[in-house]
């Protein structure tokens, strides 16, 4: 018996939905998107410049202590008429950036999310989430752990002179810190990638630890701005912990797709 129209046409799922935009739809969503994400920033580094003289407050507080510690003047100056109306703004745009990214992620989750299978959704919603994680993370452990060892080893060398911190240069310091740390964290992901293109596999990695330890080291030597031991070992520590978390997984993201696999050829 032959089919009637309505029984032979398939209805279109819903992920096949974004097969039907043209490109220039695709445009004007990614249009819409970017407009929304740089309205979030704007209105993000607002708050950020409001907040900012608060903030200036939290992150002076580990080099106050490390001034008390050897029992130096706890004041931070600026050396320039705008130097602290600049720190504020300054810090204002990267606090708005920090406040933004929801939005940016979620503005960028919209413009990919109709053109993924579910599999795929999943995924990246876990990708997401697990990347601001840690780059939390690698922020909380540069603030709370790796700057008062730094601080407290730097101001220990005074010598005949006394230190005389700037704040302007000071924020520098510390944002090369923190934000080098942030991006360290994201080493679980950089391997969650590579093992999903095929580029390593947990045996690899676990064969080649030791190399892999080595260059932790060496790069443990050149970021840290210490040439004490303890230091460097307290920025390594994170770091090859991070490394064995990778191994992992890859090793789950094998799985699945061994999984997936067999699953497609049954």
């Amino acid at each position: 018996m032959t089919p009637t129209p309505s029984e032979s046409v398939t209805p279109p799922s819903p992920e096949d939905a974004s097969g039907k935009m043209s490109f220039f739809d695709h445009l004007v969503d990614l249009r819409k998107r970017l407009i929304n994400s740089a309205i979030a920033i704007g209105l993000c580094t607002l708050i950020g410049v409001t907040v900012s003289e608060k903030v200036i407050g939290f992150i002076t507080v580990p080099m106050q202590t490390a001034l008390r510690k050897q029992h130096l003047d706890d004041r931070l100056v600026y050396t320039s008429p705008g130097g602290y109306i600049n720190l504020i703004i300054t810090l204002g745009l990267y606090l708005g950036l920090v406040l933004a990214l929801p939005v940016v992620l979620y503005q960028v989750w919209l413009f990919i999310a109709p053109g993924l299978y579910k599999h795929e959704r999943k995924a990246v919603t876990v990708f997401i989430f697990s990347s601001v994680f840690l780059f939390l993370a690698g922020l909380s452990f540069g603030y709370f752990v790796m700057l008062p060892y730094m601080l407290n080893f730097l101001i220990g060398f005074q010598g005949p002179v006394r230190p005389l911190i700037s704040i302007n240069e000071y924020f520098d310091f510390i944002l090369i810190v923190l934000l080098g740390l942030g991006v360290i964290f994201e080493l679980p992901v950089l391997i969650f990638f590579l093992a999903l293109f095929n580029i390593v596999t947990p045996q690899f990695l676990w064969k080649n630890v030791r190399y892999a330890i080595l260059a932790i080291a060496i790069i443990a030597a050149i970021v840290t701005p210490t040439p004490d031991a303890t230091t460097m070992l307290v920025f390594m520590a994170p770091m090859v912990a991070l490394y064995f978390v990778g191994i992992g997984v890859a090793a789950l993201v094998v799985r699945q797709k061994k999984k997936a696999a067999a699953q497609a050829g049954s």
